[in-house]
């Protein structure tokens, strides 16, 4: 298989359910977590290795990369590169951020099959998959997938964990530190998802994944506090059906890596059926959450998810550099959304469309919040 994103923990646990289920792995990318890197090069023995920034090269151990003939890419354009060169029919794509929608594109252009983490790929590009098969990795749309059925489907439903602050008083939210917005309540993830979960900009990602992947647009979300119920489907016969399990990405990652085995293997703990009891469904507050006033705009008009995903990126990032206030974030998708409201009609036929709007994008949202 091809595995980008090696080193995160989509990545990590790709690599424990390949090793579990023997499936070898002909190339690997990794960003700057060089040295974990150079322990799967090691362990995993991929024929294939790429790296996100060519002056981390001498970081790579070069003995045993020369004495098991590795070829090594770097950047955008070698990552691009190694992926058309592979031979593996399977990719994953666990690269975090618009980062991950070119590999995206190029997995698609080889006629590979596309398993999907990076939700960027979606977001800010769904139209361009309209037309090829992916396999979700996200528990929530697993979730989706493992319930859906031969029936006529009125709604679905994800759920959201509520992310760090959501016990913080409404007083104190906007000025919340990124300390304090890192400290997830359930698990330990990236410095992103976490920030995306804490404003939740991260469901509203999810909401559009969903509509891409199951062409529906009637789509909710709740909060779960305990991350045990994952997505629910409402069929048109009134019943509806939850998935509940762990939150360990290993069950959706065995699925997306080989189906018949993930059906008769147990990768995750058995789920105690007695916590069901405490659990409990809360709606969305957008006092807490401003920008989930935006899920049915998004909805209607989906390709406003460049702008969503451009202008999050700018501001989520001067939060973690403590140049703006956690307010901000929000505050400035929704003024970024506010402008770009005219781009809901164009076409965007292809990436480059897309990346001349993904930089317009940044550029107004770096200017609204005053960054050098």
């Amino acid at each position: 298989m091809i595995l980008l994103g090696s080193t995160g923990s989509i990545g990590t646990n790709t690599l424990k359910v390949a090793s579990a289920f023997g499936l070898p792995i002909e190339s690997l990318s990794a960003g700057k977590n060089i040295a974990l890197f150079n322990e799967q090069i090691r362990h995993h023995h991929p024929r294939k290795i790429c790296i996100a920034d060519s002056e981390d090269l001498p970081k790579l151990d070069m003995s045993f990369i020369k004495s098991h003939n590795i070829q090594i890419f770097s950047g955008e354009e070698g990552l691009l590169e190694m992926i058309e060169s592979s031979q593996s029919h399977l990719a994953i794509n666990a690269l975090v951020g618009y980062a991950g929608l070119a590999p995206s594109l190029k997995i698609k252009q080889c006629g590979k099959k596309l398993a999907l983490a990076n939700k960027e790929s979606l977001v800010s590009a769904g139209w361009l998959f309209a037309d090829y098969p992916i396999t979700p990795i996200d528990s929530e749309h697993f979730g989706l997938w493992y319930l859906h059925a031969a029936r006529k489907i009125h709604k679905l439903y994800i759920t959201a964990s509520g992310g760090a602050l959501r016990d913080m008083p409404l007083a104190d939210l906007s000025s919340a530190t990124p300390a304090q917005a890192l400290k997830h309540p359930n698990w330990s993830m990236g410095q992103k998802i976490t920030i995306d979960s804490a404003t939740m900009v991260n469901k509203l990602f999810e909401i559009l994944e969903a509509y891409w992947l199951f062409g529906i647009s009637d789509i909710d979300a709740f909060i779960e506090e305990h991350s045990a119920i994952h997505a629910l489907i409402e069929f048109v016969d009134g019943s509806i059906t939850a998935h509940i399990s762990h939150a360990d990405m290993q069950l959706p990652i065995a699925y997306a890596l080989d189906e018949q085995q993930a059906k008769h293997t147990r990768l995750i703990p058995r789920f105690d059926i007695a916590t069901l009891a405490t659990l409990r469904f809360s709606p969305i507050d957008v006092r807490r959450y401003p920008v989930w006033e935006l899920k049915n705009t998004l909805l209607a008009y989906p390709k406003l998810g460049i702008v969503l995903n451009a202008s999050n990126e700018v501001a989520l990032h001067a939060f973690l550099d403590s140049r703006i206030s956690f307010g901000k974030i929000s505050a400035c998708i929704l003024r970024s959304v506010q402008y770009f409201e005219s781009i809901k009609t164009h076409a965007l036929a292809d990436i480059q469309d897309i990346k001349a709007l993904d930089s317009e994008v940044r550029a107004f949202s770096t200017s609204w919040l005053n960054l050098p």
